[in-house]
């Protein structure tokens, strides 16, 4: 990685964050010892200066096995003509297999209360990620924001959960 800061400037980003500790982070730091800035902001006459960095990943955890819950990664949502809504959601489930696999979703209020279901039959290990609705589900008409959250076979429920916006509400 090559960028241009500042002298004596340090920068730390933090990438995203998955529900089940997993976080990446990217340190960054910038070392121009012994360099006075010029009003330009570099001591080299306008040359990019390389930029000295260090890559970390915290918990890493991606081998496929060691996921212990699907991931909603995106949702969708239209209201039918009877008031009911049909809600379409994404799930990732990299270890997905006959023996274990995302069994289901469910739709959730700010309150917690469970609206609808979606129970998944069988694995999806060779379509990564899978989308899937469910029709006829009944959300209060004071309800504007739904939680999907997504169920593994053997852990229950967690993972990466996908906060939804009700179009129209």
């Amino acid at each position: 990685m090559r960028a241009l800061l500042p002298a004596g400037r340090v920068q730390t980003v933090l990438m995203a964050s998955r529900p089940n500790g997993i976080a990446t982070l990217l340190v960054a730091v910038a070392a121009l010892a012994g360099c006075a800035a010029a009003d330009d902001g570099d001591a080299t006459g306008g040359e990019p200066v390389p930029v000295a960095t260090a890559a970390s990943t915290v918990a890493t955890s991606t081998v496929a096995d060691e996921q212990r819950y699907p991931d909603v990664i995106a949702a969708e949502a239209e209201l039918a003509g009877d008031g009911t809504w049909t809600i379409s959601a994404t799930i990732s489930s990299p270890y997905d297999t006959p023996e274990r696999y995302a069994d289901a979703w469910r739709v959730l209020g700010p309150d917690g209360a469970e609206y609808g279901i979606r129970v998944l039959t069988h694995d999806h290990a060779n379509e990564q990620p899978f989308t899937r609705n469910q029709r006829g589900i009944e959300i209060p008409a004071d309800v504007d924001v739904v939680t999907v959250e997504g169920r593994d076979l053997a852990n229950g429920w967690g993972g990466g959960t996908f906060e939804l916006r009700l179009p129209d509400r």
